[in-house]
């Protein structure tokens, strides 16, 4: 007879008012604690005692707050210096911790900058993520359109190169940028390393906002051509003046370089879009719509408050921040924000002039922004409910997979998958799968791979939780809270293909005993038209909805964005494997006889053509070294470079293979270096 696990007790109710008791007036940060000790909310204070206070009075609140302290079981407390340090300090815990009950602001995406490498040949582009390229950094910007904008200009005026190092050392004759008037082409030494250099340090000054000084240096140097009746120079140097002028005039506020952000809010009961409009250096940087959480929050004030202190928190805040309506802690945030960027930062609320202006038109673009996102929200809803009646689900499906399979004739298979919830994509928890140990090109195997994979850490992880807690307690909501998305369970998972993707799916399932989780495959119906698209259900028919049914529309968003995450996947590890075999790879291959080579042959493509005699004629290559780049090339077992000797071998055709590797020819071996 099998005991029962014990019922934990219920914990006592928070007694607010005897913990308000032992608290002091001074500075801090409060943490509000449920039962799993997870924090429901940061706040801070400027007298702790005084606002922890609020909580547990008479006062009417609302029913998100009585929520909050129904499920309080403990709270703590962090004293600071300053109301300012409690401020940075909030922002912290609240990136930290992620509380339910907190504002917060969504944005999984790192902010794109400028990117001006630091190298004998610099290149510019664009950048995000961490910076762990050397070089300097120019931004944030608002958009990925304003950092392309930019750089469109860039090139334009400075003509600076934008290729990727493989590709710069690999050149043999300049590329379509050069053609085109956009690059200098200093891969094949079409211009002067002086130069270069001073277009880079121009460009420099352009990004740092100092057009001024670079149009007056630029001037002068115009004048100094025409002097000494350089007239092509001082031509050149006339438009590059007349470029950056016009930029002027259409770009700078009021004139001169201003250096501000606006921010707008737009809300409609708890959904909120904050809309930024960015100027650096007096160039407009474009606008960005932010969407917070704000986790049934109404109150306006809250969310702007919110959103200002994670976004600065996290970005340089500008010389001048203009907001569409006052804040309480006004002033609280222009002293933090300039202690932190050592330089004055003002919060203005009423503005005239142009700055008006641009305020108006970011509360438009809010609402605006916030009318189209409400939209698409309503769109899904309806998609997600018609899926729900076409599958026959008792519940709208709260979370959606789909995998899919990309390979080229075999080469770095990879297999995606997306997920998607009622808000649509999750893309934090999107995952791909390098495929391994299976016949090139066996689609079906490389899907039970993936699947097996995929659902065998979820059983892993059901099995640990029910050692542990010794019941089956649904945790997808603090799973997927904290981004762990390996242990949860999908209610329908799309498969893109076929009956046999299929069935080799529900044979990975059926293997791990999972259950529960509907499967549908989706086929690309005889046409092989968008819309026409076959869906396998689980009960075995097969439905063609239409391209009118919505249940159809969301399958194929989820499908396309598992397609194109494939893709990327697939062409980034193929890339990788293609580019382990080049040039700088080959022990012996210094930068004076990779350019001896292409030279030579007029280019990778060509020496991959050439048979081992005529690569041995380039000089500084002997037979030996000849056999290692040809087996590298082509994908052969490397040479041993000690074989003995043996005969001589046409130039037209390439060295006889036996056993998986080439027979070397005679001459001596040279020893492996990483530099010619």
């Amino acid at each position: 007879m099998s005991e029962e696990a014990p019922v934990p007790a219920k914990p006592a109710p928070f007694d607010g008012k005897a913990f308000v008791k032992q608290l002091s007036t001074a500075p801090g940060v409060y943490r509000m604690l449920g039962a799993d000790d997870k924090a429901l909310y940061v706040g801070k204070a400027g007298a702790l005692k005084n606002r922890v206070s609020s909580y547990f009075n008479a006062t009417p609140k609302s029913a998100r707050i009585m929520s909050m302290l129904a499920q309080t079981v403990r709270m703590e407390v962090t004293v600071t210096r300053t109301e300012a340090e409690a401020l940075i300090l909030e922002n912290q815990l609240i990136k930290s911790l992620k509380p339910r009950y907190n504002v917060l602001l969504r944005d999984d995406k790192s902010y794109p900058y400028v990117l001006m490498t630091s190298e004998a040949w610099p290149r510019i582009a664009m950048h995000r993520g961490p910076r762990a390229v050397a070089g300097r950094y120019f931004g944030p910007y608002a958009s990925v359109g304003a950092v392309r904008d930019t750089l469109n200009l860039m090139h334009k005026l400075f003509r600076l190169r934008s290729c990727e190092d493989s590709v710069f050392r690999n050149r043999s004759r300049p590329c379509l940028q050069h053609q085109i008037g956009r690059c200098s082409a200093p891969c094949v030494g079409l211009v002067p390393a002086r130069d270069y250099s001073e277009s880079v340090r121009r460009a420099g000054l352009f990004l740092e906002g100092r057009s001024d000084e670079l149009t007056d240096e630029l001037g002068r140097d115009m004048e100094a051509a025409s002097s000494r009746l350089d007239f092509e120079d001082a031509a050149r140097l006339r438009d590059l003046i007349a470029g950056i002028r016009s930029l002027q005039a259409r770009q700078y506020v009021d004139g001169r370089a201003a250096d501000l952000d606006v921010l707008a809010l737009a809300m409609s009961g708890a959904a909120a879009c904050v809309l930024l409009l960015a100027f650096r250096d007096g160039r407009n940087l474009g606008t960005r719509a932010f969407f917070p959480q704000t986790r049934g929050s109404d109150n306006p004030e809250e969310v702007l408050t919110a959103f200002i202190s994670q976004y600065y928190g996290e970005q340089t805040p500008p010389g001048e921040i203009v907001l569409d309506r006052d804040l309480p802690d006004r002033e609280l945030f222009e002293q933090a924000f300039s202690a932190a960027g050592e330089r004055r930062v003002q919060i203005k609320t009423s503005v005239r002039g142009e700055r008006a202006g641009y305020l108006d038109l970011a509360r438009r673009n809010a609402e605006m922004a916030l009318a189209t996102e409400m939209t698409s929200h309503a769109a899904q809803l309806a998609r997600a409910e018609a899926l729900r009646d076409l599958l026959k689900m008792p519940a709208l499906p709260q979370r959606i997979e789909c995998f899919d399979i990309s390979h080229t004739m075999g080469e770095a298979t990879v297999a995606s998958c997306v997920v998607f919830d009622a808000q649509g994509p999750v893309r934090s928890q999107y995952r791909r799968y390098n495929i391994a140990g299976i016949t090139e090109g066996d689609d079906y195997a490389a899907m039970n791979q993936a699947i097996a994979r995929r659902f065998r850490r979820a059983v892993e992880g059901e099995a640990a939780r029910l050692r542990t807690t010794g019941s089956r307690a649904d945790e997808r909501p603090s799973a997927e809270r904290e981004g762990r998305s390996d242990g949860v369970m999908p209610d329908v998972l799309l498969i893109d293909g076929g009956a046999g993707q299929v069935a080799q799916a529900r044979a990975a399932l059926d293997e791990l005993g999972v259950d529960g989780v509907i499967l549908v495959g989706v086929a690309k119906g005889p046409a092989r038209r968008p819309g026409d698209e076959e869906l396998l259900l689980p009960d075995g028919r097969a439905v063609h909805p239409g391209a009118e049914s919505p249940a159809l529309q969301l399958v194929q968003q989820v499908r396309d964005e598992a397609h194109r995450f494939a893709i990327t996947g697939h062409r980034g590890r193929r890339q990788k494997t293609r580019n382990s075999s080049r040039l700088e790879d080959i022990p012996g291959i210094g930068p004076r006889r990779r350019a001896n080579l292409l030279r030579h042959f007029g280019g990778l493509g060509g020496l991959k053509a050439a048979g081992i005699e005529e690569i041995s004629r380039v000089e500084g290559v002997n037979e030996a070294l000849a056999e290692r780049i040809y087996a590298a090339l082509h994908g052969l077992d490397a040479p041993d470079e000690a074989a003995a000797p043996g005969p001589a071998t046409p130039a037209a055709a390439p060295k006889a293979v036996k056993g998986g590797k080439q027979r070397t020819a005679a001459g001596p071996a040279e020893p492996k270096r990483s530099e010619g």
